[in-house]
């Protein structure tokens, strides 16, 4: 990977504080055939950010040229005014008064903070939280602090030419802590066109692919010369040193990993899931009406808003009916119901958490079939067996791990066409990423149960029916929408 420095002036930095090509921001705007066929990581240090200055242009045109660069036009003018980052303050506040015990219960009048990097570890919460705001090298945070509470006067850039010699050598070696990658081992390797994130949870119960599956995904990925790198939660500032994101977490909204999938979008990178994919496949309310709106068969429905509805749903659908929390995953929050006493229960109870839930006509299968779309076309099918002695393929215990069912593989060519065709209608009502479409096949017709935003991949399961064909496919979506042109 190449990283550019930008400086407002030739002397600013010297060439010999980093091993990165350091050029003033004069000579990349003037010549933009620099670099051409590269894809450089840029960090503009020049001294002055002001609209349609110098060190403006240099982050304009960066993202003309297809160049990565921090800190963007965006950050430049939300930093221009307090009025224009207001919004943020509140949360900022928190995090930094959260520090006070740790800094002795007083704060200092002014905090430079260094690519997300504080003067000592105390601050972490406070300074990843600015940067994860802010993506810029050098802030400096200005603080009125009282007895009971701290907060922001004001945050601006700290440019090179302000810096003291102290803050000069804490900020390289931050500049040499950002640039510097974890799990990277190119010895041996053909150096890679790309580098992907995949974000992970090593500690999740079930996730959605295994670490070994995208180690092996990886070795397939290398051939086309892409490297993946595994990040974790506490990674985004990193993001924007990647070119495309794949989340392999369990995601919802209320987490960190919708953050990661704004934050992606909003730097341009392609990325599986997408935030507006995980917004409308996490809700079963929202499904069910785009479903029937676009004419997918799903079962029949009963929307439930209150306790007039109980006797509705039981009237429409008979016992036993699925009741559903609409933001669940991995058959969280569906439960069957028996008769109208166990439907009032345990609705009575989830509409205190939640104020629109769904009934279903329970449909029993021995399996579900899982399709999956990307990009608008299949990649896999598998039957879903159901949890032993259980109506799910998966079966949350009270106690103890969960237990899941088994899987028995299809080509893409043993699998129904009506199958299929359904599957991949439902998936295009969503977008253009990866799903994974849950169907029931019965005598009178095939029924959509749910769209997953990030559906199960894994070697030896899912990618037994089309081999490495899948894996292939997967790298292949990230390359096209990264060599796109006018990308």
């Amino acid at each position: 990977m190449t990283w550019v420095i930008l400086t407002g002036r030739q002397n600013d930095l010297d060439q010999v504080a980093t091993p990165h090509k350091i050029i003033t921001n004069r000579d990349y705007l003037a010549h933009p055939a620099l670099f051409r066929g590269q894809r450089p990581k840029v960090i503009n240090l020049s001294n002055n950010y002001g609209y349609q200055s110098r060190g403006y242009y240099a982050s304009l045109l960066a993202g003309s040229r297809g160049h990565k660069v921090i800190p963007t036009v965006e950050t430049m003018i939300d930093l221009s005014e307090r009025k224009l980052y207001e919004h943020a303050l509140p949360e900022l506040e928190l995090a930094l008064n959260k520090c006070r015990k740790d800094l002795g219960g007083t704060f200092p009048s002014k905090v430079a903070v260094f690519f997300g990097i504080g003067p000592s570890k105390v601050w972490d919460k406070f300074t990843k939280l600015l940067f994860d705001w802010f993506r810029a090298p050098a802030l400096e945070v200005h603080i009125k602090d009282s007895a009971e509470w701290a907060s922001i006067r004001k945050i601006g850039f700290l440019p090179l030419a302000r810096m003291t010699d102290e803050e000069e050598a804490s900020f390289l070696q931050c500049l040499e802590n950002y640039t510097n990658r974890e799990w990277r081992d190119t010895k041996g390797r053909t150096p890679a066109r790309y580098t992907f994130a995949t974000l992970v949870d090593p500690h999740e119960e079930l996730p959605p692919s295994e670490i070994s599956s995208l180690r092996y995904w990886a070795r397939i990925a290398e051939k086309m010369g892409v490297e993946v790198e595994p990040i974790t939660r506490k990674d985004l500032a990193k993001l924007a040193n990647y070119d495309a994101l794949f989340i392999r977490e369990t995601t919802s909204i209320s987490n960190h990993t919708y953050r990661f999938a704004r934050r992606a979008q909003q730097e341009g990178m392609p990325v599986i899931d997408d935030p507006l994919s995980m917004i409308r496949c996490t809700n079963k309310v929202y499904l069910n009406e785009l479903m029937t709106y676009n004419k997918v068969p799903v079962p029949p429905t009963v929307m439930i808003a209150g306790t007039s509805d109980f006797e509705l749903a039981a009237q429409t659908l008979g016992f036993p009916l699925v009741l559903k929390i609409p933001d669940s995953s991995f058959s969280r929050g569906v439960k069957k119901c028996e008769n109208l006493a166990e439907l009032t229960k345990l609705a009575t109870e989830w509409l205190e958490d939640s104020d629109l839930l769904i009934a279903q006509k329970f449909i029993p299968t021995e399996y579900d079939w899982r399709v999956g779309v990307l990009g608008g076309q299949p990649l896999f099918a598998v039957h879903y067996l159901m949890a032993k002695k259980h109506w799910q393929i998966v079966n949350h215990k009270a106690n103890g791990k969960p237990d899941q069912g088994g899987i028995k593989t299809f080509t893409l060519k043993e699998t129904p066409p009506h199958v299929v065709e359904t599957a991949v209608k439902a998936a295009r009502c969503i977008g253009d990423g990866l799903y994974g479409v849950d169907l029931k096949e019965t005598k009178d017709g095939v029924f959509v149960i749910e769209v997953n935003d990030n559906p199960n991949l894994d070697h030896g399961w899912e990618d037994s029916g089309e081999k490495d064909e899948l894996w292939v496919r997967l790298t292949q979506w990230f390359l096209e929408r990264l060599e796109r042109p006018g990308r």
